[in-house]
């Protein structure tokens, strides 16, 4: 094939989504010339799939409902989570960078009202953001700023000379970019082949996130020697129907305020208070690999209509709600054996009655955090649900700037990464809120690290890194 070159950029973006949109504003709004090249016909990626919760500390929704967070507890909160994992200079990177975040959100006009406590928090530290405003928003602001948007256009390689990555080639067309490539092109939940390859005990999830995440940026860097980070912890979440598209974010996690999850037999399996990742691995091994979130009245009345992760109306509306006056009847509506279930929720209530001994330490509704209901108010509920590749929050090393690091350690010149591509900040789970937080405060940073790179202290320290 005969290579194109189609003009010349200060910086290529690689990627439409939260992260890749943020680095594009960025760079465009102080004068770069931006090009954004994004493989399917409209921008989004897993960002427009997402429920558009974001991970933030010491904000003032929070001061204004009373929460006391702080950044050193958003730290040890992801750290805990990760399992001891995670690089600690990322996560710092994340929790110093956070003011990029709250920016870009007051600036979309992008908050909401709800806040709460989810997976891997010990206070209330998920923020529910007006997601599609947020992005485009920032989409606007780069076109305004003279970005340059390309659709339907796959990137397929990088570009190199002696000095570093120099841009990309995408269907034929070689686009240059004089400062480097920002790739925020998202993960690979939608690639089977890499999924088999570094996480096969997962690849049976229902794959979801970005349809355009099939691995492209994470090959492309890898092919210069890119190391990675978290791959092998990568894992599903779990809370999704099985009947779910990619038009409808459905996903309920009815466990965080006081369901209990039960197999296919009547039987519970784990705690439920549990990350929905380490949940989302205990499900895959589980008959049918399904798991029914049981609850009663009580949890019923704690929806949040419009809310993702809380919206039972919806759910409702699609059909995918069993209720029933009995556990009995609730059971054969399943097809569980009614005295399995009703024995199940019997010990279960029996052990929040007493305050101790629950079979598999259950302590809280979330993280340990809540008080526990039994499950015993009429009508009963039940919501079939499977463990969803959403995404695959393992990937590309790279350093606190964004720079992309070979598997030995140093920089590969010129190549920057944000976003669901980049690894190293999750560890071995995820909380909740953390991954858009990461892809929009990365992008700002990579965008940064990007436009300083031609001055000789910016030289300096990648030749040192």
């Amino acid at each position: 094939m005969t290579e194109r070159h189609s003009g010349s950029f200060d910086a290529i973006v690689v990627g439409g989504g939260l992260a890749g949109v943020a680095a594009a504003q960025r760079l465009a709004t102080h004068g770069h010339r931006v090009a954004l090249l994004e493989k399917r016909d409209r921008l989004g990626g897993s960002t427009a799939l997402s429920g558009g919760w974001f991970a933030l500390s010491g904000t003032a929704a929070q001061r204004r409902l009373g929460v006391d967070d702080s950044d050193d507890l958003f730290l040890s909160d992801m750290r805990e989570t990760g399992g001891g994992y995670a690089d600690e200079s990322l996560l710092r990177a994340l929790v110093d960078g956070q003011a990029h975040a709250v920016e870009a959100i007051e600036r979309a006009e992008a908050w909401t009202d709800e806040l709460k406590v989810s997976a891997g928090m010990t206070v209330a530290r998920a923020h529910l953001v007006r997601i599609h405003a947020l992005r485009a928003h920032l989409e606007a602001g780069a076109v305004a700023a003279g970005a340059v948007i390309r659709r339907g256009l796959a990137a397929d390689r990088l570009v190199v000379d002696d000095d570093g990555v120099i841009g990309v080639e995408a269907g034929g067309e070689v686009i240059l970019g004089s400062s480097g490539v920002v790739l925020a092109t998202g993960g690979f939940s939608r690639s089977r082949e890499l999924l088999e390859l570094f996480v096969p005990h997962q690849a049976a999830a229902m794959p979801y996130g970005g349809v355009g995440n099939t691995g492209d940026g994470l090959r492309m860097a890898w092919l210069l020697g890119a190391g990675l980070a978290d791959i092998g912890h990568v894992s599903g979440t779990y809370g999704q129907h099985a009947d779910t598209t990619d038009d409808e974010h459905e996903l309920l996690t009815a466990n965080y305020l006081g369901a209990i999850l039960v197999n296919a037999h009547g039987e519970r399996f784990a705690d439920e208070s549990a990350s929905y990742k380490v949940l989302g691995s205990a499900v895959l091994g589980q008959p049918g690999r399904v798991a029914f979130q049981v609850f009663d009245a009580v949890v019923r009345a704690r929806s949040r209509p419009g809310v993702p992760l809380s919206d039972m109306e919806r759910l409702e509306e699609l059909g995918h709600l069993v209720s029933a006056p009995s556990i009995p009847a609730l059971a054969a509506g399943l097809g569980i054996r009614p005295e399995n279930l009703e024995r199940t929720i019997a010990q279960y209530n029996r052990a929040v009655a007493e305050g101790d001994g629950d079979a598999f330490g259950r302590t809280g509704l979330v993280n340990g955090v809540g008080a526990l209901t039994p499950v015993e108010k009429p009508p009963f509920y039940a919501y079939a649900a499977v463990t969803a590749m959403t995404s695959t929050f393992g990937g590309l090393r790279v350093a606190p700037d964004a720079g992309v690091r070979r598997i030995d350690g140093t920089r590969i010149a010129g190549l920057y990464a944000a976003g669901e591509v980049a690894g190293g900040f999750h560890g071995a789970s995820y909380m909740t809120g953390t991954a858009l937080t990461k892809a929009l405060v990365f992008g700002v940073i990579a965008a940064d690290s990007l436009a300083a790179a031609d001055s000789p202290a910016a030289g300096a320290d990648a030749a040192a890194g």
